[in-house]
């Protein structure tokens, strides 16, 4: 029997630097790019040569409504804005029971922004926190 990847509906585990702080709703960001310098060699007419350069990362956003687990980052955040040293962690994707699907290690983390909730009585939605690090690079586990 396969898994059905569409009946799931996955959640984000993160750690940095040894620090739990807990699971989100949303992860985006986890990519790169390659830029790319042409160069038209002389005498060669069919084609420029597509040459590799700098790689890099995009920054990865992750949100989650406000739960006790809001207090970790906050804890997280204090600490670090002390001091800024990037710091490796990881990202690991969940089912809902809580199983592991795929992980990323994430290599230099620092944040970038953090959002907390706005609280409107007069609105149904929940009041939600964002987190964006940045990075060095990633590696899928």
């Amino acid at each position: 029997m396969t898994d059905n990847i569409f009946a799931t509906t996955p959640f984000f585990k993160l750690a940095i630097g040894g620090n739990d702080l807990g699971t989100f709703q949303t992860c985006s960001g986890l990519g790169a790019e390659v830029e790319i310098e042409t160069y038209a060699e002389g005498g060669n007419n069919s084609f420029d040569w597509q040459l590799p350069g700098r790689v890099t990362w995009s920054n990865i956003t992750l949100t989650r409504p406000v739960t006790r687990e809001t207090a970790k980052i906050a804890r997280w955040f204090d600490q670090i804005v002390q001091h800024v040293e990037p710091k490796d962690g990881e990202i690991v994707a969940l089912k809902p029971d809580l199983t592991p699907i795929i992980s990323w290690q994430v290599h230099g983390i620092v944040p970038v922004r953090w959002q907390g909730p706005s609280f409107d009585p007069g609105s149904s939605e929940a009041a939600v926190e964002t987190l964006e690090i940045a990075h060095e690079g990633l590696k899928v586990f």
